[in-house]
């Protein structure tokens, strides 16, 4: 019975291989397309991955334990009033408890930049005590907020520093060193004059817009709220040896007017407040999958119907239908193998050129993600859903292998 099967699988894989070979043309193209089918499952799926991934790492990047907050939380709704008020309050009542090591407030409002006064763009801001090393920064550096200027908490900017996006130190023609205005209005822009001390894109991958960010306490300044001392966010890390949750269940009883989140729960409600994210991810899966096993029905069923004089030369001579197949069965199995593992190869090179251009356009560092379940359904269509429909069309292709087809 072993043996039997051994037999047949050897002439069945013989005869695949024979019929191949005889169309080399027709194999290559044929791989190709399969190749084509798993790209665009592949790099459909990595980027319907990465777009629901975007956000939550640039949470994850904070490295935040714990989210203050009001709504709207939607931080890309740059410019709403910055619910908080008395926000450095907030954050050093936090540092004094025993379960806190720290807190900082954080300020989102759009602003206008320019280096002349006539020629301003509208871009969001983020207001922090200080840069640190998860900057990155291409050129330049950061800033930081003396001590001092917490202590007299003037209305004016103290600090006059900030960190451009790089493509909007292009648009504005500034560099590191250059003098630009900033202010929340066309009008009151003219009034401040910052310097240019680094740029990053470190907050615009988290906003997903081209960001500037400044002092938290300049930020106030040319906003008009120092003395209501509004921010956006109060965040914060918890003690080693401190539950997240617990910390945060005490926090909500203490700020009943606030939103107290933990930094997963806070990557939840920024998703509610952005259900096309979650649409269009899960969209781009759905179609890479719909898409990839479209594409490969039709093709195997054009192979088989391709192959069909040769098919009633081989059932002329007595082979069976399910030998036949078999037979495209195991060209089905061969090509998928083949231009799965060309496709699976072809993947991180492209994810990597298409990353870069995002990154150069849109701002977006590793808008593909690839994770192993990617490759995974890519190479499992290939191989299993094409065997199977080679099958299929095989079975079908050899019920119509008849000998007038020999005769035409």
């Amino acid at each position: 019975m072993i043996s039997g099967t051994i037999v047949r699988t050897k002439a069945v894989t013989g005869l695949a291989v024979a019929q191949l070979r005889r169309s080399p043309g027709r194999t290559a193209l044929t791989v190709l397309a399969v190749t084509i089918a798993v790209l665009s499952i592949t790099l459909l799926a990595s980027l319907g991955v990465g777009v629901v991934e975007t956000g939550e790492d640039g949470l994850e990047n904070a490295d935040q334990d714990i989210w203050i907050s009001s709504d709207p939380v939607d931080p890309s709704a740059s410019g709403t009033e910055n619910p908080i008020v008395g926000s450095h309050t907030i954050a050093a009542d936090l540092v004094e408890r025993d379960d806190m090591t720290y807190a900082t407030p954080i300020a989102i409002h759009d602003v206008y930049v320019g280096t002349e006064p006539d020629e301003l763009e509208r871009r969001p801001a983020v207001g922090v005590q200080q840069t640190h090393e998860d900057f990155n920064f291409e050129d330049g550096e950061g800033f930081e907020t003396p001590d001092e200027a917490y202590e007299e908490r003037s209305s004016d900017p103290t600090t006059e520093e900030i960190v451009l996006d790089p493509r909007v130190a292009d648009e504005i023609g500034a560099g590191v060193g250059d003098t630009i205005y900033v202010g929340t209005s066309q009008e009151t822009a003219p009034d401040y004059e910052f310097t240019v001390v680094g740029t990053s894109q470190y907050y615009s991958q988290f906003l997903g817009s081209e960001t500037v960010s400044l002092p938290l306490l300049d930020l106030q300044a040319v906003a008009g709220t120092t003395g209501t001392d509004r921010a956006t966010f109060v965040t914060g890390n918890v003690a080693d040896d401190a539950d997240r949750e617990e910390v945060a269940a005490d926090l909500e009883e203490e700020y009943p007017d606030y939103d107290v989140r933990t930094s997963d729960e806070q990557i939840g409600a920024l998703l509610e407040e952005q259900p096309l994210v979650l649409a269009s991810g899960g969209t781009l899966v759905g179609l890479a999958v719909v898409g990839g096993l479209v594409l490969t029905v039709n093709l195997f069923a054009l192979v088989a119907a391709q192959q069909r004089t040769q098919l009633a030369a081989l059932r002329a001579i007595g082979l069976s239908r399910r030998l036949l197949a078999g037979t495209i069965g195991m060209q089905g199995l061969l090509i998928g193998l083949l231009g799965g593992l060309v496709g699976l190869a072809a993947t991180p090179l492209l994810v990597r050129g298409l990353n870069d251009l995002a990154a150069s356009v849109a701002g977006f560092e590793d808008l593909l993600q690839t994770p192993l379940e990617v490759y995974v359904i890519g190479f499992g269509l290939s191989l299993v859903v094409g065997t199977v429909v080679a099958l299929i069309a095989g079975w079908r292709a050899g019920r119509y292998a008849r000998i007038e087809h020999l005769e035409e």
